[in-house]
């Protein structure tokens, strides 16, 4: 099905997959696991042929598909809309255009057999036998049901009518990324390729999406950070870790006790490994004298350590997992009201996204913005960040306030710009070695503070998105999704800073768990900017978000 032979990858000076082999059977359900910058990402980008490997085959079933991490629509399919546009994913579209083609024929050749014109019913034959055929194929292969089916996966994944009567390129980043998501399962395949496919999902939409690759008769390789879909879904592990990959049965919680008896097993033959070599070592000195005997003892013992290290071969490297610390600096102190929200009022060409929004945001607060997909969420915190002009209404700052904003999409990382010069931009007078040891507390060491940002992982992308916060020195925090694409560890930390952060925080996110760990105080429910109290009856809503 997917046959991986001898795989090496290389992004720039570093090596991140060396001589790795895997075989995917038809029918498995497979996550690929690994800490962030591992090379996941990039793994998935070099199976599906985007990135041409250092060496090593990669042999695809006939039929696949592939969803990326960051969705880019080109200026043809903005402007598509889009019901359309995912209607085009069946691979039974080609079919349809070929039946109407010989509707047309048809139509023709009868318009010409009644102007009496010589060869017409021949051609009218043709066209009716050439269309019956096609319709016969397309109605044993479900073509009468595809937009049913369209319309099954669209609402699956969250989409609503109102969003699928719209242009692509009017959609929020979070309702396009559930529309190729759509796409994706609507074309099938023997092969889906996914690279965190419940990115943007609410509550509702990930339970499906894990249900329906559960019951796909598809063979599946996924990267994500969903423990419901690594635990419910998969049925296999290949973890990837120092440029090399193992492989694990069953399921992702039950990766984690595995390859923990894993190491204790590798760090109790390597201990017993090293005590035998030093007995041996011993041994060889107690025959030191220059006799005949005495060498052909030692050569013996020679021979004997050489031989053990051979059988052993290469020690494996022993995982070194760095700890994640993210702490935010104490920030400067702000007047009391720190953001005042007054009518505003944002749309595009097809209507307003919100009307006449007001609320006030004090100092030390946590407020999060809560909405069904395309609400205004993101719309809302980059008009308040001055990203978005408004239609009308204003956003004031208090006294004193130092904005930082992290957007979900990454617009403000570029490509063919260093890792480290994005951060020298973020915080103008810092050090270098200063910028690398923040950068080391996200876990990106060596090289990658040189690296071209543009090919860094989503993950890595975040934590650098997050790391220039830091640098900037804000006292209000918007965050559009700063949980997206980071590992479990990476979460943890990243919900302690902002648990112990000074300032205060205006969020979006859709994970319900960092959600009520970080316990807001307010909410804003979009579009109608109503302003309520956060307590656990709000999280019926959190679900929606």
């Amino acid at each position: 099905m997917l046959d991986v032979a001898h795989l090496r990858i290389d992004l720039g000076h570093r090596v991140l997959l060396e001589d790795a082999s895997f075989r995917l059977q038809a029918g498995e359900k497979v996550a690929l696991v690994g800490p962030n910058g591992a090379g996941k990402t990039t793994l998935l980008k070099t199976i599906a042929r985007e990135m041409p490997p250092a060496g090593g085959t990669i042999n695809l079933p006939e039929t696949w598909g592939w969803l990326r991490q960051e969705v880019k629509v080109t200026e043809e399919v903005s402007l598509r809309m889009a019901y359309d546009h995912l209607l085009d994913a069946s691979p039974l579209t080609t079919m349809a255009g070929e039946i109407e083609e010989a509707q047309i024929r048809i139509e023709k050749a009868g318009i010409d057999m009644g102007a009496g014109i010589d060869g017409a019913d021949e051609r009218l034959d043709k066209a009716i036998r050439r269309f019956s055929a096609l319709e016969e194929q397309f109605r044993q292969a479900g073509g009468y049901q595809r937009e049913a089916d369209a319309e099954r996966l669209a609402a699956g994944v969250g989409l609503d009518d109102e969003a699928l009567l719209r242009e692509v390129g009017t959609l929020s980043g979070g309702q396009r990324r559930r529309l190729e998501l759509a796409r994706l399962l609507f074309a099938g395949g023997d092969l889906l390729i996914l690279d965190e496919p419940t990115n943007h999902l609410d509550a509702d939409a990930k339970t499906w999406v894990v249900n329906f690759l559960k019951a796909s008769p598809a063979t599946i390789l996924v990267v994500s950070h969903d423990i419901d879909l690594m635990d419910s879904a998969i049925d296999r592990v290949i973890a990837l870790e120092n440029a090399q990959i193992e492989l694990y049965k069953g399921t992702y919680s039950q990766f984690l006790v595995q390859r923990e008896e894993r190491e204790e097993l590798r760090a109790r033959e390597s201990a017993n490994f090293g005590k035998e070599v030093a007995r041996l070592e011993r041994s060889k000195d107690n025959f030191r004298k220059a006799n005949a005997t005495h060498a052909k003892k030692r050569a013996a013992l020679t021979q004997r350590i050489e031989v053990m290290t051979r059988q052993r071969g290469p020690e494996a490297l022993a995982v070194k997992r760095r700890k994640i610390q993210v702490r935010f600096p104490p920030p400067v102190r702000a007047g009391d009201i720190v953001l005042r929200v007054e009518g505003l009022t944002k749309g595009f060409e097809d209507g307003p996204i919100f009307e006449d929004i007001d609320f006030i945001v004090e100092r030390g607060k946590t407020f999060l913005i809560l909405g069904l997909n395309g609400a205004g969420k993101t719309t809302l915190l980059r008009s308040i960040a001055g990203i978005y002009d408004v239609d009308a209404g204003q956003v004031k700052q208090g006294a004193n306030v130092t904005l930082g904003f992290y957007a979900q999409e990454h617009e403000d990382i570029k490509a063919g710009v260093s890792v480290i010069s994005h951060l020298r931009a973020a915080g103008k007078g810092v050090t270098d070695p200063e910028l690398r040891k923040i950068l080391g507390h996200f876990g990106m060491t060596g090289d990658v503070a040189d690296q071209d940002a543009g090919t860094l992982s989503g993950g890595e992308k975040t934590k650098l998105a997050l790391a220039r916060l830091i640098i900037g020195k804000a006292n209000l925090l918007l965050l559009d999704e700063p949980t997206n694409n980071l590992d479990p560890p990476s979460v943890e930390a990243v919900l302690a800073a902002l648990q112990h952060y000074g300032g205060t925080i205006v969020l979006v996110s859709h994970d319900e768990d960092f959600v009520t760990q970080l316990a807001p105080d307010k909410v804003i429910v979009m579009p109608e900017g109503e302003e309520l109290h956060f307590d656990e009856g709000i999280l019926d809503l959190i679900g929606l978000a």
